[in-house]
């Protein structure tokens, strides 16, 4: 169930990131933010209601759910800034090996994938890193290089945060504490500035699948790290393929053109999540 878990919160996700990315084109990205996280709020909080997890006596997930939630909104302003200088080829490989951080930890502490997971483990990773679309050739000036290693950072310790916060017993308040966290900080950026970015009632249902998905995909990713079978360095990974999902729609919706690699890319990834969830 694991593993069923974290591979639905990474298409999630990357359907979050894609409809994300095309508004940001439009609208300033801290703005997509404080819109879309609104509604991610909504379902975060509503979800735990529902399900009887509401527990604010669960020190643990509502601590590693406040961790998760700064971090993963220093994260998602990171990294949508760095894509608005268009050098997505270079910004999205950057951003994507953050995977490493919980994966690490998890190794460290005494995760042991058998010899197959290991080499899906790694085949995945490559995956990701080639489906991203790397311009090996292109020039990047130090502000994007610099604002995507903020978010592979903070992407990655928030994914290890939340994984913690539903080992804590938790993984809806966790979530709930996350999205709470994040709204507070963009409500006061709001009332700061006096303005929402030029956004009206006709950006509300965009606004309102974007955050819908992207609280969808926490909420799976968190209860996949909680099941008894969830190796932090299994499921971290599975949760961290969004951006070839990404890639993928922009393909079909968008009809945007691959480089030969990320095609490659794509073929990967599907030989790693074959060869993890076989093993």
């Amino acid at each position: 169930m694991a593993l069923i878990l974290a591979l639905l919160s990474s298409v999630v996700w990357g359907t979050s990131d894609f409809l994300a990315g095309n508004m940001s084109r439009k609208f300033a990205p801290i703005a997509v933010l404080g819109g879309s996280q609104i509604f991610g709020g909504i379902l975060a909080v509503g979800f735990a209601l529902a399900t009887n997890h509401w527990d604010t006596s669960n020190h643990g997930a509502m601590i590693w759910g406040f961790s998760a939630g700064l971090l993963g909104l220093v994260g998602l302003v990171a990294f949508y800034s760095a894509l608005s200088t268009g050098q997505m080829g270079i910004v999205s490989p950057i951003s994507s090996i953050g995977v490493v951080i919980p994966l690490s930890i998890g190794l460290l502490h005494g995760d042991s994938p058998s010899l197959g997971e290991k080499i899906g483990i790694a085949i995945a990773i490559l995956g990701v890193l080639l489906a991203s679309g790397p311009e090996l050739q292109s020039r990047a000036s130090a502000k994007p290089v610099l604002l995507a290693l903020v978010a592979a950072v903070t992407f990655g310790i928030c994914v290890f945060c939340m994984a913690q916060g539903g080992r804590a017993g938790n993984p809806a308040m966790t979530i709930a504490t996350m999205r709470l966290v994040q709204n507070s900080v963009l409500l006061t950026v709001a009332l700061a500035f006096r303005s929402i970015g030029g956004l009206g009632p006709v950006n509300i249902p965009l606004l309102a699948a974007i955050g819908f998905t992207d609280a969808g995909a926490n909420i799976l990713f968190a209860f996949a790290a909680a099941e008894p079978d969830g190796l932090l360095s299994i499921v971290s990974v599975l949760g961290s393929l969004f951006p070839v999902m990404t890639v993928i729609l922009a393909w079909q919706i968008l009809k945007e053109r691959l480089l030969p690699a990320q095609y490659i890319g794509i073929a990967c990834t599907m030989i790693g999540v074959a060869a993890i969830t076989a093993s």
